[in-house]
């Protein structure tokens, strides 16, 4: 089934454009077609036509870091350092967190996203409690609720987490490569291997991820020196950075996602740049935690592409990527002291196709035969006004509240409807998120 989309204005090829038009197949669940609305309307004669006035047709964001449970864990624990915070709301909740709970989350979270315009998310989970039920419980809530899902399962066998997180080499492989064969045709689903850190996976877990996604030919994503404590760590045992000891175990190339990448110096930019390695870079999450301020120009100059995350829902308490967007503008404005440092087109691209593109996705641009992700902005929205074709994009960025976000398209399909989400009952997912935190609120 064909949808021909007419917006008042559209982003194409790196600018807004009035009176062009862009075709969807549901069926394909790509972009057949983006121009001129006249050629278009010929070319496309009697099908469904979907007319946004007052619109702008935007590519849908990406988030490359999100840990999706961590909703159900929204408001514990604020305040604290990380490792009070770990303790306090991830750890000491771990036991009340089943598949029914986990699903739950999951689909509070990904309803949330794609409310403010996500369409693709990685859900680094590490909670697979010695099997595949939870793991399989994100995915069904992911399709359910219509967001296209990366599920980055982690390898994570550090004896100090809780037990339901850990599983040895040889079960991390066995049960990734039977998800990856479940979901190896589903178009909306994919799995990658993400070894968790250096600090909660040993140099055997960390080999057998990164092995195993350079033999599936997928990215792999890993938490890499988010905290002073695990740099500490790693020097200890063996007078090494983290970036440094995974050079040296063979662990860095092109298809790895950093994430965070906090504390990290001069060669340690080299070695990741030196192999094209990608960053899931998480502002928000990094000043919700005091983490520090990733050093994203030493990195960006290595040649290192930035993508954004908003990491978990108790570590950043939002879900939004244009509010990551503007968080990494702002926070590199003020700690360089340089306000050119970063600008509102650098993080737009890290929102949309850089994201897309460390994540081997044919989204984050509006083109033919690349995934139908797309949203509809709302030009008359107080947030936006006032705005030119000079000064739109910025405002985006930097103004729009996400009450503007009117539609979301996933896939070809229209999973948010003037502002609705046409997925889910979200009164009813309200009434039973609600039920199961009063046993630990």
């Amino acid at each position: 089934m064909l949808t021909v989309y007419q917006p008042e204005w559209m982003w194409v090829n790196g600018e807004f454009v009035e009176n062009f038009s862009l075709v969807a197949s549901r069926d394909t669940g790509r972009i057949m077609a983006v121009g001129p609305t006249k050629i278009l309307a010929a070319r496309y004669p009697g099908i469904a036509v979907e007319r946004w006035p007052n619109m702008v047709l935007v590519p849908g964001t990406v988030n490359t870091h999100s840990h999706s449970f961590q909703h159900l864990l929204r408001g514990l624990a604020v305040d604290q350092p990380f490792l009070v915070w770990r303790e306090r709301a991830l750890y000491r909740l771990t036991p009340y967190l089943n598949a029914k709970a986990l699903y739950l989350g999951a689909k509070l979270a990904f309803s949330e996203m794609l409310l403010q315009g996500i369409t693709t998310v990685v859900d680094f989970f590490y909670l697979h409690d010695h099997g595949l039920d939870n793991d399989l419980a994100v995915i069904q809530a992911a399709q359910e609720v219509g967001i296209r899902l990366i599920l980055a399962r982690a390898f994570y066998d550090w004896e100090g987490a809780p037990d339901a997180y850990r599983e040895t080499p040889e079960e991390a492989v066995d049960r990734t490569l039977s998800l990856v064969g479940r979901y190896q045709n589903n178009p909306m689903v994919s799995i990658h291997p993400a070894p968790h850190s250096v600090h909660g996976a040993s140099d055997a877990m960390i080999r057998a991820a990164v092995e195993l996604a350079r033999d599936l030919k997928t990215p792999y994503h890993m938490h890499i020196a988010e905290e002073p404590f695990e740099i500490e760590e790693q020097r200890a045992k063996n007078g090494l950075n983290p970036v440094e000891h995974l050079a040296q175990l063979g662990a860095l190339d092109s298809l790895l996602i950093a994430v965070h990448l906090t504390w990290v110096r001069p060669r340690d930019a080299d070695l990741l740049g030196q192999v094209s390695a990608n960053l899931a870079y998480c502002p928000s999450s990094n000043m919700f935690l005091a983490d520090g301020v990733t050093p994203l120009k030493l990195l960006r100059d290595a040649g290192i592409t930035v993508g954004l995350g908003t990491d978990g829902g108790c570590s950043n308490n939002r879900a939004s990527v244009y509010e990551e967007m503007r968080m990494a503008a702002l926070l590199q404005k003020v700690e360089s002291l340089d306000a050119t440092i970063l600008s509102h087109q650098n993080v737009w691209e890290m929102g949309t196709e850089n994201g897309a593109s460390m994540l081997h996705l044919d989204a984050g641009r509006l083109e033919a035969n690349r995934l139908a992700d797309f949203v509809g902005i709302d030009l008359t929205h107080v947030s936006l006004l006032p705005w030119s074709r000079g000064t739109l994009l910025a405002n985006i960025v930097y103004a729009m509240s996400s009450t503007a976000i009117r539609h979301v398209v996933v896939g070809g399909r229209k999973v948010v409807q003037g502002g609705q989400l046409n997925t889910e009952d979200v009164h009813g997912l309200f009434r039973s998120i609600q039920q199961l935190s009063r046993q630990w609120m």
